[in-house]
């Protein structure tokens, strides 16, 4: 099942400057992921029924990717290369140094097993008593050395899986190897007229309040005021019916979602400087993205062919810790930690997802010629791809405050 998404976020004032699902991590803004060559290649698991006690704290993995580390192991050049030009620290020789002590436990257990299986058939016919009491000792020792091994095992599958799924997802063959410097192309807007950045447009124009707001909630969030809000209402009005024009169906989605779901989407909740705000005392998250509940929405379940594809334009506030983000490039409304956004998702046959992408990224480029902005469509080089994409394009619009263009 070939999966893709793209988004586009409505936060106003970043314009004024399966066929059984295989269930694929996504990443944002025309993330695209698809089946092999990729090293996870299934990862739905069965959804966790509730726990009696919801609020309790879930530690550990909260599931298991389908990952191919055999793939893994006899790829490894392509792997370890693929690695470097995504500038991961994925650690492949741990990956591949786990896998081979799991398949030694692996054989160490079931040669047990076989022999505790011989000793069970030795004792159903007639045996003296001291025979019988030898193949209880034997039976004894074996049961506890499984005991002790399975433990093992358990323990390797876990920190095999905590490994292997911060590899990055194998590249799109056409995809820029390099930097930020390797995925911009374009020539930036020049005007004839002082330029006012956001910030001071919004106290012109008594637009929004940011000082009411860190007071009520911390930096980075904002009260929107006047004019600033039916803008808000009006560009995600318009562009929830411009897409649902292209045969998409319209959603509003789930603010808060397990954090398994948002493993399986592959994104790291609990990761260091992960983005993802985690509710403490629970397995829950607040999104940053509408893909992950739209990516969540048909997981587990089995889609007639003759269904597909399936089209979704969401609409969700979004929630993002932007850890790491500071500088005067962040100021005002760039990089906060709460917008509004509207996304597409396509569930498509993997043959299909080439055309649908292109697609995706057509729908997005109409609506921003629509809004009269001048921008350029990025496809982001190795390094700027977050781990789960196979293919990723940004859309970003010259920004005159900022003296960059800047992901719109």
């Amino acid at each position: 099942m070939g999966l893709q998404s793209c988004s586009l976020k409505i936060s106003p004032f970043s314009i004024l400057s399966r066929i059984p699902i295989t269930f694929v991590p996504l990443s944002r803004h025309f993330n695209y992921r698809r089946p092999p060559p990729l090293i996870a290649r299934a990862l739905s698991s069965a959804a966790p029924a509730p726990s009696p006690d919801e609020n309790k704290v879930v530690k550990g993995p909260q599931w298991k990717a389908a990952i191919d580390f055999k793939w893994i192991r006899d790829n490894k050049e392509a792997v370890a290369a693929n690695i470097k030009n995504r500038k991961s620290n994925a650690n492949l020789d741990l990956v591949i140094q786990l896998y081979d002590k799991l398949l030694n436990v692996q054989k160490e257990v079931e040669r047990l097993r076989a022999e505790r299986n011989i000793i069970a058939n030795k004792m159903k016919g007639k045996l003296e008593p001291s025979e019988r009491q030898k193949f209880i000792e034997e039976g004894k020792n074996l049961k506890e050395g499984l005991v002790t091994l399975e433990e093992d095992l358990l323990k390797l599958t876990d920190e095999l899986q905590q490994e292997a799924q911060c590899v990055p997802n194998m590249t799109h063959p056409d995809v820029p190897a390099g930097g930020e410097d390797c995925s911009v192309v374009g020539k930036p807007r020049e005007f004839s007229f002082s330029i006012k950045d956001h910030v001071q447009l919004g106290k012109d124009l008594d637009l929004f309040d940011f000082d009411a707001a860190a007071e009520v909630s911390g930096s980075k969030f904002y009260y929107l005021k006047n004019e600033a809000v039916m803008l808000e209402m009006g560009l995600v009005n318009w562009a929830v019916s411009e897409v649902m024009k292209k045969g998409f169906t319209p959603l509003t989605t789930p603010e808060i979602v397990r954090s398994s779901v948002v493993e399986k989407c592959g994104f790291q909740p609990r990761g260091t400087n992960t983005q993802v705000y985690s509710i403490e005392g629970t397995d829950q998250c607040l999104i940053g993205t509408a893909e992950i509940p739209v990516g969540g929405i048909h997981m587990d379940s089995i889609l007639a062919e003759s269904s597909l594809p399936l089209k979704y334009v969401a609409f969700s506030h979004c929630f993002r810790t932007e850890a790491g983000a500071a500088g005067a490039a962040t100021r005002g409304l760039y990089r906060v930690h709460q917008f509004s956004k509207v996304e597409m998702f396509i569930l498509c046959r993997p043959e299909e997802s080439d055309s649908f992408h292109k697609e995706l990224i057509e729908i997005e480029e109409d609506l921003f010629l629509s809004l009269g902005l001048h921008f350029k469509t990025i496809d982001m080089a190795t390094e700027d791809l977050g781990a789960p994409a196979y293919r990723k394009f940004d859309i970003e619009a010259w920004m005159p405050g900022l003296g960059r263009y800047g992901e719109v």
